[in-house]
């Protein structure tokens, strides 16, 4: 096996997880406020803004590709096994921080929008408290934007 499989093996993971981590997250949102739509459809805005919360988790990974696939000179088929190493673990990373940071802010807004829904006025908490989970997901971002800066071509 060449080293740029391995790299590439990391993209890979890391497109995947976040993208079915986004998915989730926001079909978990998504779920929520048709259910809050029986009871209260005109805060469809806030449903809306809750539930597409989980799906920057997916942009973050697509955003990583994008960041590795640019580096000069790093994705070609003679890489080094440490540079193939570093993406391997920075798609990985990445990738199960935003499967797992979506899923629970789709959590964390599928309460906010229930509450809506029942008609109390949570919209502005809910929002700050799902950021939480996407924090986590900004951080393996810029953990990936660093590992990509230290590699050697």
């Amino acid at each position: 096996m060449d080293a740029i499989v391995l790299a590439y093996t990391g993209i890979g993971i890391m497109l995947a997880l976040t993208g079915i981590g986004s998915a989730y997250g926001v079909t978990i949102g998504g779920n929520a406020a048709i259910g809050a739509m029986k009871k209260n459809s005109d805060a469809f805005g806030n449903y809306l803004v809750l539930s597409a919360l989980p799906g920057t988790q997916g942009l973050y990974g697509f955003g990583a590709f994008f960041i590795f696939l640019n580096h000069e000179g790093l994705l070609v088929p003679d890489m080094s096994w440490l540079n193939a190493a570093a993406v391997f673990g920075a798609g990985l990373g990445l990738g199960l921080v935003g499967l797992f940071s979506a899923i629970r802010q789709g959590q964390v807004s599928a309460n906010g929008i229930a509450g809506i829904g029942s008609g109390h006025d949570v919209f502005g908490n809910t929002l700050i408290l799902a950021v939480f989970p996407e924090l986590y997901a900004i951080l393996g971002f810029a953990a990936a934007f660093m590992i990509n800066g230290a590699l050697t071509v």
